[in-house]
Formats: structure tokens, sequence, C-alpha cells
């Protein structure tokens, strides 16, 4: 094996490659990039056996092969190479690397030992806009479950919808606790006839959004190696698709509503912040407390409170348009800032029937996008 190419060219990818280089593992090879050369390119691997990454830069190609290398010190070396030319070459069982100034000897793993991040990429199942995944997917990926124990909560749901000319996806995410729904995700559907249900892991899909080109995406699922594949131009994204039954979903979306209030969402944030400093020092409640437009043309509000013995107590009012009856509702704290964290747009809907029954998020003058919470039972 024998390459040259751009110092500038590699270190543009090998960082996001890095992202699928395992930190700890029983299999030494996986703390190894994978360097293969051919037509033209040097392509570099990563995998933890959970998501795999590949990408290619150009490069003038001396001799085909392959080599893997320890990640971890051949990222730090290529991140601190000035710009300019590199030449990596094998030597027996050694990767010799040298820039303008420097010369380093690596030693290695034999390619045969690295496992294949792919063997097809099975069929096309779409095509998406980067901005448009990297706005919608960033408004259901955090509801997901962190428990590796409950995998079919630990995925995000993407289903194929396709009516008349219009296609694309829905989108759902649930941890058990809080649920985001986003609909008419916009996307170049593969129109085949049959329905299209794919449960992807969480963390591959936040890697997808963390993508720096702003490229189409395009979309694979292979059945028989039962893995979903996000293809951007020389990089390519690989997860194993999760296979548990997703809770169905719908029965949880409340289908009315008592009372109905239009907030500002930044400024629902701040007092929902301010709020946290005093719920974390107890049970990480904080309470809406909702009271509705009084007839004098007086704004109605949202209190936000919180309070802990042994610290104090926050009360926060802000002013919102209240329809229906007042009412009273509790939450977790987290799972309020993770939420408006994630929105972008200003002003959000609120609905709910009741202390005891789940809490509707909504953005306004959006129909197709929702995000739920269920409330904490508190003592007055």
């Amino acid at each position: 094996m024998k390459a040259s190419f751009l110092s500038e060219n590699i270190n543009k990818k090998l960082s996001f490659v890095n992202h699928a280089v395992s930190n700890r593992s029983q299999l030494p090879v996986l703390l190894n990039f994978l360097l293969t050369t051919q037509k033209g390119k040097i392509f570099i691997s990563a995998t933890d056996l959970e998501i795999g990454i590949e990408t290619n830069i150009p490069a003038n190609i001396e001799e085909e092969g392959g080599i893997t290398v320890p990640a971890r010190v051949f990222f730090e070396l290529i991140s601190n190479i000035p710009k300019g030319k590199i030449t990596l070459h094998t030597k027996g069982e050694n990767l010799i690397l040298e820039s303008d100034k420097s010369k380093t000897v690596f030693q290695t793993m034999p390619r045969e030992d690295f496992p294949k991040i792919y063997e097809d990429k099975g069929e096309r199942i779409a095509t998406i806009k980067k901005n448009i995944l990297e706005k919608d997917f960033t408004k259901i990926v955090f509801a997901a479950s962190q428990d590796s124990g409950r995998p079919a909560l630990s995925g995000v749901l993407i289903k194929k919808e396709k009516e008349g000319k219009k296609s694309g996806f829905l989108l759902v995410a649930t941890d058990g606790y809080r649920l985001s729904l986003k609909k008419e995700v916009d996307a170049q559907v593969q129109d085949k006839g049959e329905e299209t249900t794919l449960l992807i892991p969480s963390r591959l899909i936040k890697e997808l959004i963390s993508l720096k080109e702003e490229d189409d995406i395009e979309i694979y699922a292979s059945g028989k190696n039962n893995q979903v594949l996000f293809v951007q131009r020389e990089t390519v994204l690989v997860g194993r698709l999760i296979e548990a039954e997703f809770p169905n979903y719908e029965k949880i979306i409340p289908a009315d509503f008592s009372t109905r209030a239009t907030v500002d969402k930044r400024e629902l944030q701040s007092a929902v912040k301010t709020s946290a400093i005093f719920a974390r020092e107890t049970t990480n409640i904080v309470k809406f407390s909702l009271e509705r437009n009084l007839p004098a043309g007086k704004a109605g509000k949202i209190i936000v409170t919180a309070s802990a013995p042994s610290v104090g107590e926050s009360t926060i009012e802000v002013e919102a348009k209240v329809d229906g009856e007042e009412n009273e509702i509790a939450f977790n704290a987290r799972y309020l800032l993770e939420f408006l964290g994630n929105i972008d747009e200003e002003q959000i809907v609120f609905e709910m029937s009741g202390p005891l029954n789940p809490g509707v998020f909504k953005i306004a003058g959006d129909p197709t996008y929702l995000h739920i919470i269920m409330p904490i039972r508190v003592q007055n």
C-alpha cells in the first residue's frame, strides 16, 4: 500500500469517522481505523459493531492495499500536521506516515481482522435534504430512551407516508415518559407499493444529524443484513435496525383537552430554567398553573413554580393566551427543558385535560408536530 494526499482533506473527514471507534473492546482491531487504497481514493472506516462509518478522500495511489492503524494516535497525529502533502506506505507490519518535516511509524493489524461494515447497501428507501433532516429529526430523537435494556424505546420509528403525489416520513420516539411525533417530513420516498417501517437506533440518528456536509442524504435498508445505511456523497453511516415491537403510540395521544394555552417559547423556557434551579434540589418537579384571560382584557398566564424546603422557592409568571378551564399540572423539569431546547419556533401551544393526564405541546401553526410529557402527581 502506498498513497499520498493532502492533510486538509483527511482532517475534514477523520473527526467524524472517529465517532465510530470503540472506546473499550475485547476485539483490539475495533480500536483501529481501516485504511484501504483503490481507484484513486483512500477509504477510512471505523466500527464499534453498533455503528459503522466509511468515508474516502482523493489520493494519488501508487500501490493498492489495506491496513489497520491505532485510531486515537493516528487521529491526534493527523490533527497536528500542518497543511500539505502526506504520504502513507506499508513496510512489513508497519505503516509509515511522512509529511514535509516528520516521519511516523505505526504498529498495525491486518485488514482481514477488521469486520465488514456492510456487504451491500440494500434497497433505496428515500432521499432527504440535510436541512430537513436536521430540523425535523432534532425535534424527535431526544425523546428516545437511553436505556439499552429497552430496545424498542431506544430507537426512532420511521414510517413511510405517501398520499397522492406527496410523500414523506412519519417519525416517532418515546421513552415511556414522553413522546415526540412529526408527520409529513419532506422526503423523496421510493414508491414500491408496500409499507416501509424502520426502527433506527437513536444514536445513529444523532450521528446523522451531526454530519457537516449539506448534501442530500440517501437512505437504504438491507433486509438481508438487517441494516440501515445513510449515504451522503463519500460518507456512509451504517447501523443495525432494532428488532423489537414499537409501542402503539396512537393510544397515548389524547383525543381532546379542556385547557389550551399559547405562549412564547423563550419566555417559558427562561421561566422553567430558573425554576429548575430550585427543582433540582428535591425531586426535579416544576408546576404549571394556568389562569385564563380575564373579561377586562387582561392576558392569561402560566405560573411556573418550584420549591425546595432547604433552599426556597421560585414563582414566575409567563403571559399566555389561555382558553378553557383553569388548571394545574406538574412535570419533570428536565423533560420540559429538553423539549424547549430542541424547538426553534417562537410560539408553542400547550394543551391539557387535568393534572393526571398527559400534557401536549405543539408548535403554533404546525399541525404536523406534537410532544407529550407524562405528568407527576403532587400533593397540594
